[in-house]
């Protein structure tokens, strides 16, 4: 799709170009002093380790204004008690841009039970605290402290998907956008180059940055609608009214595109509404309920989620208003993509690859993961409910060319100490999206599906895996490229649409272990989750055995699965561990459902309605949502049926659930009874008490019986022995699955941390 927009490349380049490329973006007054600069003209300030790497958020950002032009200065993971910190490089000419780093501040500081993290990936020696909750706040706060007058600019994937009132599951409250509460200027959601090569120009040449009001992907905060928009209310567009026929509801998931003339002459002839079906998106906009009516009202929320995401598409979704007391919340339409040229440059751009030497030795774990990997593509079509993936890079894909992934491999080669010739990625959001679209572009403008794969792959949908076969063998030519691994997740209902897509990746790319994300097994959570059903993880399964036993490897399929979904019930999650326990999979860790900002299946967990579904008061369609610490941990503890810590509170659910049967040593059961020597400590399996008397009693002693630890008298004809208990000690089919796996050399790249040879998730 080609649309008439500004290449972020053909700005001329403002003056402090002459100062050329800093080999580290300056983090100091002293490193500015030494490339010669007496002020920065823009200052990012983020809550991540500043590594000079593209896979970093505040790299990109830093090196792109560079290449315009403009001195560009970081501050990382600041002290955040006082201002005095946000002073250290002085006043930017222009502004600050405000980053909570790669991960959002809230996701990356706790855990899905609202548990602190001690860790940091993007820090230090993996240290944590580094930043604090609600980063993007804290820091603007603190910027304005330092420099009241400076215009502040939020991004990145925190302010990205909090640029709406949006719930917040760490308060369980609805939150203003954070354009408020962070009292920023302006905020750049998704990927957000296009839109901040603009903003920065337009600052450099003196407007105000209150003028900036029609840049497509930000956010404004305004005392009033701009005047040449007609608004359209978004409780009146799926309401019904007097049709002259059966209305096109334009909210409605698309089966089909109607764009051929073919296609048409043989449907049904085309029925009109009354009401206006489609509007144009340069002069509508759709407001959506205010914050303080969505803050008490759960049905109105999942409704004004459910526009927000239909109007995500970057050539016909309208722009967006809602009410923040007395101001209105602007969100201009979503950004245009970056074009393959425009997607090169930006990779192109100077990257030193490695942490700033401000570091020293420290390791950064996160830098350690993706030193060696490629990004090759953006954004996601899948439309996953738990992913705010196409929320923040939208759902075309935007693709580099095979000879700019080249060329970073040999810089990789060349660039990365201790390179040892593996490239441990070459994938992003998925590992085999790359250059698959929409063949029509007529309905790729309109479409208003939230996924081209679900329920069923759209039929005007491309998915010849031929560019990504075609990159893997030219990447493995590559002189001085040993291995080429591919750590991304596979979308396997995609990858089973061609079979020599599947043999190129077990052949070559697989390094024992390949992760994929069924993340359940029964039709209900699945749809809500909009993944396909097993039928497709089965196919997919069964060409990789065949694959890699024709290569002759030994290679494991890793599946994620999620617990405590929205519509997830206990039978549900019940089914999956049985499931497991048939395939011999254990969850050695496991994702449990974490709601985050703005995704579908947060509006879900917090509506406990459907948001894919119109949204009415009445005859809405309901679903079970799991809350409460207890009925979270049971789903976690399902997955986890072979840890003796879950079996308590298994077994008391399966009592409730009339399910004792499934309690046992027979080979159906999944759990053992109550006391089997598993769920002892060690000192309980010794025999050694509290007190150590039963470790004194196993002594033999002139005269005395000998007494065992099982109770048993070997002295004593008359007495009998204890027979062993546990579920591990009757037919194999309900031994242990560890106990008959060897352990590998090497641990799999997967999120389980297994190091079992077998197929742990």
């Amino acid at each position: 799709m080609h649309t008439k927009v500004k290449a972020i490349n053909d700005y001329p380049k403002f003056w402090a170009e002459c100062f050329g490329t800093a080999p580290f973006l300056p983090t100091s007054r002293q490193e500015m002093d030494a490339l010669g600069w007496d002020s920065c003209d823009i200052i990012i300030v983020t809550g991540d380790a500043y590594v000079d790497h593209p896979s970093f958020g505040m790299a990109i950002i830093g090196r792109l204004l560079e290449s315009q032009g403009f001195r560009v200065g970081i501050i990382a993971q600041p002290e955040w008690n006082n201002k005095n910190a946000f002073m250290s490089l002085g006043e930017p000419n222009l502004f600050f841009g405000i980053t909570a780093g790669n991960m959002d501040s809230m996701i990356n500081r706790y855990t899905s039970d609202r548990k602190l993290r001690h860790d940091d990936a993007y820090t230090p020696n993996n240290e944590g605290g580094k930043r604090p909750d609600r980063a993007v706040l804290v820091y603007s706060q603190r910027c304005r402290e330092a420099y009241k007058e400076t215009p502040i600019i939020l991004g990145g994937i925190e302010a990205s998907l909090r640029r709406i009132a949006h719930y917040d599951y760490w308060s369980d409250k609805v939150r203003r956008s954070v354009l408020f509460d962070a009292k920023g200027d302006i905020l750049l959601f998704g990927n957000a180059e296009r839109a901040l090569v603009e903003v920065a120009h337009r600052l450099a040449s003196g407007e105000d940055i209150k003028e900036m009001t029609n840049i497509r992907g930000t956010a404004v905060n305004l005392a009033a609608a701009p005047e040449h928009f007609k608004i359209i209310d978004s409780s009146r567009i799926e309401k019904p009214g007097k049709v002259a026929y059966k209305p096109v509801n334009p909210y409605e998931y698309e089966t089909q595109c109607e764009t051929g003339k073919e296609e048409k002459k043989e449907e049904k002839p085309q029925v009109v509404s009354i009401q206006p079906s489609r509007h144009d998106s340069k002069t509508t906009a759709v407001r959506i309920p205010p914050f303080e009516k969505l803050n008490n009202d759960r049905i109105l929320y999942a409704h004004a989620s459910r526009i927000m995401h239909l109007e995500t598409n970057p050539y016909s979704g309208r722009a967006l208003i809602q009410k923040h007391g007395d101001r209105e919340l602007w969100v201009n339409q979503a950004p245009i993509p970056l074009s393959t040229e425009e997607m090169d440059f930006v990779f192109g751009l100077h990257f030193s690859r490695v942490p700033h030497p401000m570091y020293g030795k420290a390791k950064i774990p996160a830098y350690e993961m993706i030193k060696t990997s490629i990004n090759i593509m953006r954004g996601c079509f899948g439309g996953c409910s738990f992913c705010s993936i196409t929320e923040h890079e939208g759902r075309i894909i935007q693709n580099r060319s095979q000879k700019s992934i080249i060329n970073e491999m040999e810089e990789i080669r060349d660039k990365v100490p201790g390179f040892t010739g593996t490239i441990s990625d070459l994938g992003g959001p998925t590992a085999n999206m790359y250059r698959l679209g929409c063949s029509d572009p007529k309905a790729e403008v309109n479409c208003r599906r939230p996924s081209c794969v679900f329920p069923e792959i759209c039929k005007k949908l491309n998915t010849d895996h031929r560019h990504t076969i075609d990159l893997y063998r030219e990447a493995r030519k590559v002189k001085g490229i040993k291995k080429v691994l591919i750590a991304s997740g596979v979308r396997y209902d995609l990858a089973i649409e061609s079979p020599e897509y599947v043999k190129e990746l077990v052949t070559h790319h697989v390094g024992g272990y390949l992760k994929i994300a069924p993340e359940h097994t029964e039709k209900k959570p699945l749809d809500l989750m909009m993944k396909p059903g097993m039928g497709s993880y089965d196919r997919f399964k069964d060409m990789f055995t065949k694959f890699s036993a024709e290569a002759g490897k030994k290679q494991y399929l890793i599946p994620y699965f999620i617990s405590a979904h929205p519509g997830t019930e206990n039978e549900d999650m019940l089914n999956l561990a049985l499931w497991l326990k048939k395939n011999e999979f254990e969850c050695d860790q496991v994702q449990n459902f974490y709601p985050s900002p703005m995704c579908n299946a947060t509006s879900m967990y917090y509506s406990e309605t459907n948001p894919l579904k119109r949204v009415k008061y009445k005859k809405r369609e309901d679903i079970p949502v799991p809350k409460g610490e207890r009925h979270r941990r049971l789903h976690k503890a399902l997955l986890r049926y072979h840890d003796p810590d879950n079996w308590k509170l298994i077994r008391e659910e399966l009592i409730a659930m009339g399910k004792k049967h499934l309690i046992g040593d027979r080979p159906h059961c999944l759990v053992p009874d109550e006391g089997t020597e598993a769920e002892m400590t060690p000192a309980q399996r010794r025999g050694s008490g509290r007190h150590g008397a039963k470790r004194f009693a196993t002594k033999h002693t002139k005269g005395q019986p000998d007494i065992r630890n099982d109770g048993s008298n070997d002295n004593n004809p008359n007495k009998k022995r204890k027979k062993p208990t546990g579920g591990n000690t009757g037919s194999s089919s309900a031994q242990s699955i560890s106990s008959r796996r060897k352990k590998p050399a090497t641990k799999p790249n997967s999120r389980s941390g297994s190091n079992r040879n077998a197929p742990r998730v």
